[in-house]
């Protein structure tokens, strides 16, 4: 029997394709290297380990010679010119080897993104920008996790009104792998991914506590006080003065709204928070 099929063209095509994940160490970027090899891809990872590194031009392309597609994290460390510049010319030189289809993982709402957004946009490649809310795997990895599991307190310049709609990683990945996969279908548009309902910082801890057994609290402060906190857990200046203005610009409540994207995507709704904290707590992450 002759298969011919679009699903089976797409099924074939996948089979054969090698994708580049930047920051595969990282939260999304593992995430999204599993996902990927679980639909069949070949993935390679590009990280400082494998001799890639975003501040060296010159490692990129071996990195992507012969790939078929990447996906784009940068690291949220750096500044926008840097990080515009950066994906920029990473995109043309991939677009220069012959990879076209690049998608890069973008902040909702966060007007300092939008530069690297455009570079990528202008490059030529086959874009697509999946701009994604505060992640809820921030709870249970990094710096916010160590207070929650050594303070029993999360200290946060988040105000208590404030909201957010906190997306699993998972999705993300599950939403990148769909871009990546799906022919020409997200080539050129921006998918904006969320959770399912809206959650005050205050709310996501005490879900937090009620998984892992214990009593856990959050505690707001102002944006400039947080500086001073950062700077005392060993932050490097520059680097807590630039963590400083984004927290500014992102938790002033725009981003108070849940969108389709993920159900668009995957047809299906996203994780919800008790999801991530039941499975979190479940392995241990706040014992």
């Amino acid at each position: 029997m002759t298969r011919n099929t679009a699903q089976d063209t797409v099924r074939d095509s996948v089979r054969d394709m090698t994708v580049v994940v930047t920051g595969a160490t990282g939260r999304t970027g593992r995430r999204v290297a599993r996902a990927a090899e679980a639909a069949g891809l070949t993935v390679r990872a590009a990280s400082r380990a494998t001799g890639f590194d975003w501040g060296s031009p010159s490692t990129w392309a071996d990195t992507l010679r012969g790939a078929d597609a990447a996906y784009l994290a940068y690291p949220t460390d750096v500044g926008a010119p840097e990080a515009a510049e950066a994906v920029g010319a990473l995109a043309r030189e991939a677009v220069g080897l012959g990879v076209r289809r690049l998608v890069l993982l973008s902040a909702r709402g966060e007007e300092r993104a939008r530069p690297t957004e455009d570079a990528l946009r202008a490059s030529g490649a086959d874009w697509t920008v999946v701009q994604a809310a505060w992640f809820a795997q921030n709870f249970s990895e990094g710096p916010l996790v160590e207070e929650l599991r050594l303070a029993g307190e999360l200290v946060f310049p988040a105000g208590e009104e404030v909201r957010e709609p906190f997306v699993d990683v998972r999705d993300i990945a599950d939403v990148v792998v769909a871009a990546l996969t799906s022919g020409g279908r997200y080539v050129g548009q921006d998918i904006d991914v969320t959770g399912p309902r809206l959650l005050t910082w205050g709310e996501a801890v005490a879900e937090v506590g009620a998984a892992a057994g214990r009593p856990l609290t959050y505690r707001a402060v102002p944006v400039r006080e947080y500086r001073e906190r950062l700077v005392g857990f060993g932050v490097p200046a520059e680097e807590a003065d630039f963590l400083v203005e984004l927290f500014e610009e992102l938790l002033d409540g725009h981003n108070a709204r849940v969108s389709d994207g993920v159900r668009e995507v995957l047809g299906r709704e996203p994780r919800d928070f008790s999801e991530f904290v039941k499975g979190a707590a479940g392995v241990g992450a706040w014992s």
